[in-house]
């Protein structure tokens, strides 16, 4: 019932007028009526960027199959997911040519992966049936991010990746300006989901989502975390404002993804004068068309 609910709301959202859609899905997630005159908050100024913002020049940056000759070109090769097949048909996927362990995404939006850890224990036309309807998803439409509008879609197979616990922590590099100011780490996220806030030099904020608590518990982050914030910073570069997500593996760094609208600008930071702290980092004249 839930996921009906979800769908019907989605629906209706992708039909309505950009501004109306978003003032809904903001009073939503902030208890706020949307100020796209003078945007002050974090969400409101990601809503206002989706409005007025040349959002559409990211669209090679946030397709994760095309972004990753920037990561080529930029850092290294040597930091990318191992691809192994990339198709833009479901009847092409070639299921028993693949190791038992790998990850199914599409290369757009976001929440479209499925993880599989065991070849042998998983069903593939239930796979091919989700992919059939994430397929048929107009992510722009949904939450009027117009980087993702005319994406062509495809179907990408990467090599499952994990620590030696079993893990992949997810580190979220928020840079202005080329300046990476605070970072997040997600801890289980498929799991209990949690996340903790970093400054520059590693010290533990006292901000959260409003969608999820901190990790309470002793987190020791990896060696070569100054590393990471370097890296991040090199891929930030050229943009006023992305987020860069990487990976730790047991000391190795791996790219995520590239993210200019974290969370859609719904999910606002606690307490809001954190958020409104963290949205005056953002100057939107750079970014307005």
């Amino acid at each position: 019932m839930k996921e009906f609910l979800k769908e019907i709301y989605r629906k209706s959202l992708s039909i309505l007028p950009d501004k109306m859609a978003l003032s809904i899905d903001y009073m939503r997630g902030y208890h706020k009526i949307m100020n796209f005159k003078e945007p002050k908050y974090f969400g409101e100024k990601i809503n206002y960027l989706k409005v007025y913002g040349n959002m559409e020049q990211y669209k090679n940056y946030v397709d994760k199959y095309e972004v990753r000759k920037y990561i080529k070109d930029t850092i290294g090769e040597e930091y990318l997911i191992p691809l192994l097949a990339a198709y833009t048909k479901i009847d092409d996927i070639e299921y028993n040519n693949l190791p038992n362990r790998f990850v199914i995404k599409l290369n757009y939006g976001s929440g479209f992966n499925y993880i599989v850890q065991d070849k042998e224990q998983v069903n593939f036309d239930k796979i091919n049936r989700k992919l059939k309807k994430w397929l048929r998803c107009d992510y722009y439409k949904i939450k009027k991010e117009k980087q993702y509008k005319d994406i062509e879609k495809k179907i990408l197979i990467e090599k499952f990746m994990s620590d030696s616990n079993g893990c992949l922590n997810d580190y979220k590099f928020f840079c202005f300006n080329g300046k990476m100011k605070f970072f997040k780490v997600d801890f289980d996220r498929y799991s209990s989901h949690k996340c903790n806030y970093y400054d520059q030099d590693c010290n533990f904020l006292n901000i959260r989502e409003a969608k999820y608590k901190n990790n309470e518990k002793s987190v020791v982050l990896p060696k070569n975390i100054r590393e990471m914030c370097r890296i991040a910073e090199r891929l930030a570069k050229k943009f006023p404002f992305v987020r860069v997500d990487l990976y730790n593996i047991d000391g190795r760094i791996y790219f995520g993804e590239l993210t200019f609208t974290p969370a859609a600008g719904m999910h606002p930071f606690k307490p809001l004068s954190a958020d409104l702290e963290i949205a005056s980092l953002i100057d939107i004249k750079k970014e307005k068309n």
